[in-house]
């Protein structure tokens, strides 16, 4: 059954295993998870938890989220997810979720939403290669052919062009837990994680991991 909590980036540091080896990790605080709801196949057609993180100041919650909160006893939240393919049974409303559900050497994956970079040319947002800075070339770091100009005469849906790049939900899959601080509240994952310092992110059981 899958595992998962929601949490915070703190950012990024390094520490030594015990033969010495550097290991960069992320650093993320997942104070206690709420369970605010469960989701049921009668009910919903699906079975699921709904879990809260991080209070929401009173003055920002309206009533239809205040009320919600208050099922489980506790505040409403800003950071509400839900986790599938979990045993019902095993949760209530209003169970609080630790980082001591997951254990060092956990294969993990973390959902979050990408750093916004604003408008990027093509190289930078497609990483394609550029034309030849010299020799009289007038083509540089364009966008490349936008198409012939008898058939179809128009620009194709899906060409790669300059635009927005980031701020968008993106999953590193396979990651790996090397240490749990359960008194901090905190999980070390190696590697990096999506999203910017202080950006909320969802943890949950690798759904590809390799035997």
């Amino acid at each position: 059954m899958t595992k998962g909590i929601l949490g915070r980036k703190v950012g990024m540091t390094q520490i030594f295993s015990e033969d010495g080896e550097l290991i960069p990790v992320t650093v993320v605080q997942a104070e206690p998870n709420v369970v605010l709801q469960k989701r049921t196949l009668e009910n919903d057609g699906y079975e699921a938890i709904q879990v809260g993180f991080a209070d929401q100041k009173p003055v920002n919650a309206n009533k239809p989220a205040t009320g919600h909160a208050a099922k489980a006893s506790t505040n409403p939240k800003r950071f509400i997810r839900e986790f599938r393919n979990v045993s019902l049974d095993a949760y209530e409303i209003g169970q609080e979720i630790s980082v001591e559900a997951f254990q060092a050497g956990d294969i993990i994956d973390v959902t979050g939403t990408s750093k916004g970079k604003g408008f990027q040319g093509a190289i930078k947002r497609h990483n394609q290669q550029r034309g030849p800075m010299s020799h009289g070339s007038h083509y540089h770091r364009g966008p490349g052919s936008m198409g012939a100009a008898a058939e179809p005469a128009r620009v194709m849906k899906g060409k790669k062009l300059p635009g927005h790049m980031g701020s968008v939900v993106t999953t590193l899959q396979n990651l790996e837990v090397v240490k749990v601080d359960a008194e901090r509240n905190l999980l070390l994952i190696k590697g990096n994680v999506p999203g910017p310092k202080k950006s909320f992110v969802k943890i949950t059981s690798a759904i590809k991991a390799s035997k």
